[in-house]
């Protein structure tokens, strides 16, 4: 199971914003990738959503954007070209760097394959590069342009027509084509690489494949995407190909190491951004871990993860769990599993006969968490009764209970 796809922008090489998606696991992140969708695609062709989500599966964040000039991204597409097209990758790298992590996972699908073949030194965090598709030249591109090719190189510029809608090129995109030498770039790209493609492919023949892998030092692996076409278009090919990919991966991505102790007792800041998905949905950072918050659909969420307030009862029933386990350990008693349940509301002060003296005299609603602790062994009278103890000693417990500092700063741009 895959979190929903986080919105997100960046600048690029022009100074655009980038329209991004980031498609997270619902578990731990073994790895981030980066991927660069095909010549004139965007980040939402169902090959690049599929393999995204199906990676997800397999423990692999994605990150996946439109190049400048395309999809929801901003700019200039006729003032774009391949070079322009690295610079946006690296962008993209520089933003993950920043807001996330490196990636340690290349993916390219068709010119975008070319493009991460070329980028990828340029990325030293970057462990493993998969192409799928990809032509073995920049200007294998060219032959798509047709019968305006000698227009753009004649006149500086034409319109031509892909894939239903029609695009400006201009002479320069095509003299930056030529001037990358992809294979040479390849012999040194010091990284493991995977080339998958489709031996029928009509857009890219099967033999940019093998000058790719030729020109590739080991390790090195091929993968034949069978009967696929081009685009992936079919689900259950860009799901095999996500799989395999995976597969592939994990022998070169950083494995998670646990932290040493003294690494451990260091405060972890909690990083809660917007998406940009929905009215309320954030992306939660805490260290290595990545969750999403949200509020439920009776106040205008999507329910796409716990409210702020699930949050807290989350805070204190785990809090509350691994102190009674520190305890049962402590005293060799044998509890069995711990459980504990917790529930929160807004309750009117004056009714709330349990509260104590959380609730004397305050007026209105006050915070009432109730909180159900279940031991699966069996303990008498008097260890119940030493667990209730313990419980209200759990440090989010006494925080609730207590009072605490909330000190707070506000940081924006100064108005121009």
């Amino acid at each position: 199971m895959n979190q929903h796809p986080q919105k997100l922008s960046f600048k690029g090489a022009s100074g655009a914003d980038l329209a991004a998606r980031l498609d997270l696991p619902a578990g731990t992140i073994r790895a981030y990738a980066l991927f660069a969708h095909c010549f004139t695609c965007s980040k939402d062709l169902s090959a690049a959503r599929n393999i995204a989500q199906a990676l997800t599966r397999e423990g692999i964040a994605v990150l996946r954007f439109d190049f400048t000039g395309l999809g929801g991204s901003g700019g200039d597409f006729s003032s774009s070209n391949f070079s322009s097209n690295l610079q946006d990758l690296l962008s993209a790298t520089d933003y993950m760097r920043r807001s996330f992590e490196a990636p340690e996972l290349l993916i390219g699908h068709s010119l975008g394959g070319a493009a991460v073949l070329a980028a990828a030194p340029e990325i030293p965090e970057a462990k493993a590069v998969v192409t799928i598709g990809a032509p073995s030249t920049a200007n294998h591109v060219v032959q798509n342009f047709g019968v305006a090719l000698d227009t753009i190189r004649d006149e500086g510029e034409a319109t031509v027509s892909l894939a239903g809608r029609e695009f400006t090129i201009q002479r320069q995109f095509l003299e930056d084509l030529e001037n990358h030498d992809v294979k040479t770039q390849i012999s040194h790209l010091r990284k493991a690489l995977l080339v998958m493609h489709a031996p029928l492919d009509e857009i890219v023949g099967v033999d940019n494949a093998s000058d790719i892998f030729l020109a590739a030092k080991h390790p090195k692996s091929f993968v034949s995407l069978d009967t696929a076409d081009h685009l992936l278009s079919r689900a259950d090919d860009a799901e095999y190909a996500a799989t395999v990919i995976a597969g592939w991966a994990s022998r070169y991505l950083t494995k998670e190491t646990p932290q040493s102790s003294d690494v451990d007792d260091q405060p972890v800041s909690a990083l809660v951004q917007e998406t940009g998905l929905g009215k309320f949905q954030n992306m939660v950072k805490v260290g290595r871990h990545r969750m999403i918050a949200d509020e439920p659909a009776s106040v205008g969420g999507d329910d796409t993860g716990p409210s702020p307030y699930d949050y807290v009862s989350v805070a204190l029933a785990a809090c509350t769990s691994m102190t009674l386990r520190i305890y049962a350990g402590f005293k060799k008693l044998e509890v069995g599993s711990i459980s504990v349940t917790v529930d929160h509301e807004k309750v009117a002060s004056a009714h709330c006969n349990d509260c104590g003296a959380v609730a004397e005299g305050k007026a209105g609603k006050i915070d009432r968490f109730e909180r159900r602790i279940r031991i699966d062994g069996q303990v008498d009278d008097q260890t119940r009764e030493k667990l209730l103890e313990i419980a209200d000693k759990c440090p989010v417990h006494k925080t609730l209970e207590g009072t605490a500092a909330v000190v707070t700063t506000v940081e924006g741009r100064a108005p121009a």
